[in-house]
């Protein structure tokens, strides 16, 4: 029987996104006034104050306790205004790994929080371009408004020319600092006022119409006159609001607020349900078949964006995060891997209900839901209730940038090494490669913290204790070629450069970034490619 209405329904409420951000820039205390707001949790500080108890679900990771960072990133589902919001937190620490990137193709926009005083930083963009590659609509909140900050207008700018596309302004700060006022809601025409502390709810806030002039220049004084002069100034110099240029990724609104204050937060909330987009059709590309899925099919279908394996130590099993692309999830379905075409009997299936885990009830597209399996699955694997063929595009793998040698200080364990790293490969934990020539492997990393994670896991869970040394290379680019004859001719020339990756696909390692250059001169018509997807499917042409 068709669910397709009901489906629909489920799908239109859903709003599905990631927080990005430097770290520091207040993103933890973000993600909880959201959850407080929209009443996923009764208290403030809850988020941080579990922390101690939850090390077992947030920070399972050992090496995690000890760096006390989280290197998992985490789901949270909320309720709010008859919507289903689905909050993606990326990992913000400086050593983060692809895991990062992943998390952005599993949803469906994206909130960037800037520190006002710092404005975009360093690991803000790297994130910027993954969603620029996807499109992704993206609305801006600029955070710490009650601290001595930057000129918004400065702010403004720098964040257009990072994003490469113009802001339009849906609130506009009034002093900053210690003369912070509030902000004015350009929606509204109503300045909202600030005030400190973190127990106000949004009600507890007052409004005041703009056409109130008299009443807002006594309170406010010269603070309100120059706000509304720079307001001027930015909505003269930006476009007015267009739904379809945001969902096109090609314009940002943006907030002002402080997230510790509980200010601000609400209009970045009501603004996820009015704006952003629900769950869209998916690429599926199979035998050469290229199809729009779309999310209220009847068929249930879903793409593997990250596979954190071993979260309990007695047991060697793996969760796989799903992002549903079609249909209803229900308990019990019959499961098939796309790849593999074996059936996925997950021992539980979880949701992610704000800081509690579920067991499942139904889930639509948009929603995360976590397979604890014992193995069988990869990243980007397509799970489908076996009635369709599909296998969705568009996970990337990012070319290493950062390279080691793994040495087996005990060469009795190979055995146990190559298990270890097959799997941590598969896992998208690390990327690793096989020099063609033989040799030791090499470990490709984003991040340097990948390769203290895996080191520590091999230990660990694989009883392989190894020893990373420094290689010369500094950079891989996945190759294709038009012809055979073609490939054939430039790994004569560079046998000692060519290795192979977990997914058998062929890689060049570099040793400079002039060696790309130079071998692409040497044959014009080899493809060098820094991005590629899911098990050597299609490659992004550069």
């Amino acid at each position: 029987m068709s669910h397709a209405p009901r489906t629909a329904e489920e799908v239109r409420r859903r709003r599905t996104f990631a927080i990005i951000s430097h770290p520091d820039a207040g993103k933890t205390t973000l993600t909880e006034k959201l959850l407080l707001f929209s009443g996923a949790i009764q208290i403030a500080g809850s988020v941080k104050a579990r922390k101690a108890s939850r090390h077992a679900t947030s920070d399972w990771m050992e090496i995690e306790k000890q760096r006390g960072i989280s290197v998992a990133s985490s789901v949270m589902q909320m309720q709010y205004r008859e919507h289903v919001i689905n909050l993606l937190d990326t990992p913000g620490h400086k050593d983060f790994s692809e895991d990062t990137y992943r998390v952005l193709t599993a949803v469906d926009s994206a909130l960037m929080v800037i520190d006002a005083a710092n404005g975009v930083e360093a690991q803000t963009r790297r994130l910027i371009e993954v969603c620029r590659q996807r499109d992704t609509p993206i609305i801006t909140f600029v955070n710490k408004m009650d601290r001595e900050v930057r000129d918004p207008l400065d702010i403004l700018d720098e964040v257009e020319r990072e994003l490469g596309m113009p802001c339009v302004p849906m609130t506009w700060p009034v002093g900053q600092g210690k003369s912070f006022g509030g902000i004015i809601n350009l929606r509204t025409q109503a300045m909202t006022v600030f005030e400190s502390g973190s127990e106000r709810r949004p009600q507890d806030f007052e409004s005041i119409p703009v056409s109130d002039r008299a009443t807002l220049q006594a309170r406010f004084g010269s603070e309100f006159d120059t706000a509304m002069d720079s307001m001027e100034l930015a909505t003269g110099a930006s476009p007015a609001f267009d739904r379809e240029a945001f969902l096109a990724g090609k314009q940002t609104p943006v907030f002002f607020g402080s997230g510790v204050n509980n200010f601000g937060v609400m209009e970045v909330l009501d603004a996820l349900v009015d704006l952003a987009p629900s769950p869209k059709a998916r690429t599926s590309a199979l035998n050469g078949v290229t199809k729009d899925v779309q999310p209220e099919d009847d068929a249930f279908s879903g793409v593997v964006f990250k596979v954190q394996a071993n979260m309990d130590a007695n047991h060697r099993d793996r969760i796989a995060f799903v992002r549903v692309a079609s249909g209803q999830y229900q308990p019990g379905m019959k499961l098939k891997v796309q790849r593999t075409a074996k059936e996925l009997r997950p021992t539980s299936v979880v949701t992610f209900m704000s800081q509690r885990r579920e067991a499942v009830e139904e889930a639509y597209a948009g929603d995360i839901v976590g397979f604890t399996t014992h193995g069988g699955v990869q990243l980007g694997d397509t799970i489908t209730d076996g009635s369709v063929a599909l296998q969705y595009t568009g996970l990337p793998f990012f070319a290493p940038e950062l390279f080691m040698t793994v040495v087996l200080k005990n060469p009795l364990r190979t055995k146990q090494l190559q298990q270890g790293l097959a799997q941590l490969g598969e896992e998208g934990a690390i990327q690793v490669f096989k020099p063609e020539m033989g040799g030791n492997m090499l470990l490709g990393a984003v991040g340097q913290l990948q390769f203290e994670v895996v080191q520590h896991r091999l230990k660990s869970e694989y009883d392989a204790d190894v020893r990373l040394e420094g290689c010369q290379y500094t950079g891989a680019r996945w190759i294709t070629a038009d012809t055979p004859a073609e490939l054939k001719a430039f790994c004569d020339a560079y046998p000692q450069r060519l290795a192979r990756d977990a997914a058998d696909t062929l890689a060049y390692l570099c040793t400079s970034p002039y060696d790309v250059r130079l071998a692409q001169e040497r044959f014009p018509k080899i493809h060098f490619h820094p991005l590629r997807e899911h098990a050597g499917l299609a490659l992004e042409q550069h």
